[in-house]
């Protein structure tokens, strides 16, 4: 596979593949543009912009696999200084998040960002995937790591019994900004040959670091040949994956009208204004005494 340079222009893009007469599964992404997007919101230093860069591409490639309104959340609580890690995917590759503490940065670890120890190493992993049943499913296991990656290759093996190659990677320029992220999760089901195993995992091996891949702008065609090798193999879905939340001014409203007429009363006689910041996207929304008297309208 032929080592390519930086174009700066590359798409961001997700696919979704089964080989092994369907008995192993891949997702693919680069996630460049949408990490950027998510590092400009939220205003994040390095430490926590690579934390969260990995926990998006993850929640996105996974939500892949979603149908229509389904949604999948990601959370990562940890017990180091960035807090809690929160990312929610839907299934046209669109996915919001936030990290609690965005001002986080730490010296690098072996010349790399350490996220794990910004991560911290107690605590746990959720997923909860919402599919329009009368209950969403959450699974969880325990940090081995604070990686994110490892963390989410020991909740495959733990909570969903799927042996799972998980990697995901960000990397942040001198003007901290993002230069390349992305990602891949290859998984083995039921049925799987032990030659086949062996020849992914050697496949796996084999391969540069993914934010190394992206940033010598490998296509993710190339990173998913690179993954499956010489095993064929059948390519699902691709879309483009985007950073987009669902707030909104109205939503707004909602919220506040919820909190009930005295709440708002308050607002008015101690501010005359409400300021809603949406922890998603860091949009921030600004009610005027107009807007709040409007809302009191609305109201039995």
């Amino acid at each position: 596979m032929k080592n390519q340079t930086n174009s700066g222009s590359q798409q961001d893009i997700l696919v979704r593949a089964t080989g092994g007469n369907g008995a192993v599964r891949a997702f693919a992404g680069i996630t460049t543009r949408l990490v950027e997007e998510s590092r400009r919101r939220h205003q994040t230093l390095p430490t926590a912009t690579a934390a969260l860069g990995r926990t998006l591409t993850a929640a996105v490639l996974i939500g892949i696999s979603l149908k229509g309104n389904d949604t999948l959340t990601l959370r990562v609580m940890g017990d180091g200084p960035l807090g809690a890690i929160v990312a929610v995917a839907g299934s046209e590759g669109r996915v919001r998040g936030y990290v609690q503490e965005p001002g986080t940065h730490l010296p690098p670890a072996q010349g790399k960002l350490d996220v794990g120890g910004a991560v911290g190493r107690e605590g746990f992993l959720y997923v909860t995937r919402d599919l329009g049943l009368k209950e969403p499913y959450t699974g969880s296991s325990p940090l081995v790591s604070g990686e994110i990656a490892e963390d989410l290759t020991n909740y495959f093996a733990v909570s969903e019994q799927t042996p799972s190659a998980v990697s995901l990677g960000v990397l942040v320029d001198t003007d901290n900004s993002v230069r390349a992220a992305g990602g891949f999760i290859l998984q083995v089901l039921p049925g799987a040959e032990e030659n086949v195993i062996t020849r992914l995992e050697q496949n796996v091996q084999s391969l540069p670091p993914v934010s190394e891949m992206a940033d010598r702008g490998w296509t993710v065609e190339q990173i998913m040949g690179g993954l499956m090798g010489d095993l064929e193999y059948t390519v699902h879905d691709s879309l483009t994956p985007e950073f987009a939340c669902r707030c909104s001014l109205e939503g707004i409203k909602g919220l506040l009208t919820a909190l009930g007429r005295a709440e708002i009363e308050d607002m008015i006689a101690k501010e005359g204004t409400a300021q809603v910041r949406c922890h998603f996207c860091n949009e921030t929304y600004n009610l005027s005494r107009t807007d709040l008297e409007e809302l009191l309208g609305t109201m039995p």
